[in-house]
């Protein structure tokens, strides 16, 4: 069984987000405070973190940048009452997967978690003679088994959405996705406004596996259309 955790200092929303996911077979911990919910993280390892942004204690984008500072990778879903943009970005710059605003669809917050629980279940069953996958000409290396990368034989710590973002679009070099496209194979939704999403992410990838960001190598941006990983970049597999 699946098993998230629910850092939520409003009792009856994560009574709510609890009782739903409990109905699709998920088991849920809840934590009431930053604190507490960042001692739990350490603690255990979770499938997925659902994780409030104003809370007592710790607030939540303290608990995301520590999490991610102790190379703690579990996806983690942000829940902000904020509508401004910038506290979004700092949400998803923090290290955070995904977010949504309150008040917001339980409907849609289920079909989030189902998407990334069922990507990490896929990565999880990965064969081994599949696991390692190698881009000598860019000096690239994925491990999926792992969710390990290294680059030029340098590790680099990916978040799990930036993780499946890279393995996606080097699963099919040259070819052109979009955003929309991004946001369903990835994040498992399409909704209109939130391709901004796809972009934090390309440019927090690109600042970590790029030798220059600026001018991207790898990954790369298809003016008007979308992104692509390297044209020609041939992969052995092992």
């Amino acid at each position: 069984m699946s098993q998230v955790l629910v850092v939520e200092d409003n009792r009856d929303i994560a009574h709510l987000v609890q009782m739903h996911l409990s109905d699709i077979g998920v088991g849920v911990d809840h934590a009431a405070d930053g604190n507490v919910g960042l001692a739990e993280a350490r603690r255990r390892a979770y499938d997925l973190i659902i994780l409030d942004l104003m809370l007592p204690g710790l607030e939540g984008q303290e608990v995301c940048r520590r999490l991610r500072a102790e190379n703690i990778l579990t996806p983690i879903l942000m829940l902000t009452a904020k509508t401004a943009e910038i506290d979004r970005v700092m949400g998803l710059e923090n290290g955070a997967d995904d977010y949504l605003t309150k008040p917001f669809s339980v409907l849609e917050l289920v079909a989030r978690v189902k998407a990334i629980l069922r990507r990490q279940d896929q990565y999880r069953h990965v064969a081994p003679a599949q696991a390692a996958h190698r881009f000598p000409a860019i000096g690239l290396e994925i491990n999926t088994a792992t969710r390990e990368v290294t680059v030029r034989g340098r590790p680099i710590e990916l978040t799990a959405k930036e993780f499946d973002l890279l393995f996606h679009l080097a699963r099919y070099p040259g070819q052109v996705f979009s955003r929309a496209q991004l946001l369903d194979s990835i994040w498992g939704y399409g909704h209109e406004g939130y391709e901004h999403t796809v972009n934090s992410h390309i440019n927090r990838l690109r600042s970590k596996i790029e030798i220059d960001p600026a001018k991207p190598m790898i990954v790369r941006t298809v003016w008007g259309v979308g992104y692509k990983f390297a044209d020609g970049a041939t992969t052995r597999s092992h």
